[in-house]
């Protein structure tokens, strides 16, 4: 099974918690208040978006700094069949 990244489950949390306020907050746009329901909608996906590609830049530039520090894992394994053919 694959295991679900960081920068994808935080971002997917915040969107359950906006389907939910919107759906608490329903009353709102009955009463005719549009601009103010669609308007935090709006604007909480907005952020929700930025989210995720800082997240997800984030988690890049941390695998690169382990990458560049340790060296690659596909790295190891050429080296480790390199010495299997000699």
């Amino acid at each position: 099974m694959k295991k679900l990244k960081r920068h994808v489950v935080i971002p997917l949390l915040m969107l359950v918690y906006l389907a939910v306020m919107a759906y608490l907050s329903r009353q709102r746009l009955a009463d005719g208040e549009y601009l103010y329901y669609f308007g935090v909608i709006g604007i909480s996906l907005g952020i929700i978006v930025l989210l995720y590609f800082v997240l997800k830049k984030k988690e890049r530039l941390r695998q690169e700094r382990e990458e560049s520090q340790y060296g690659r894992y596909e790295d190891e394994e050429e080296k480790t069949e390199d010495k299997k053919a000699d």
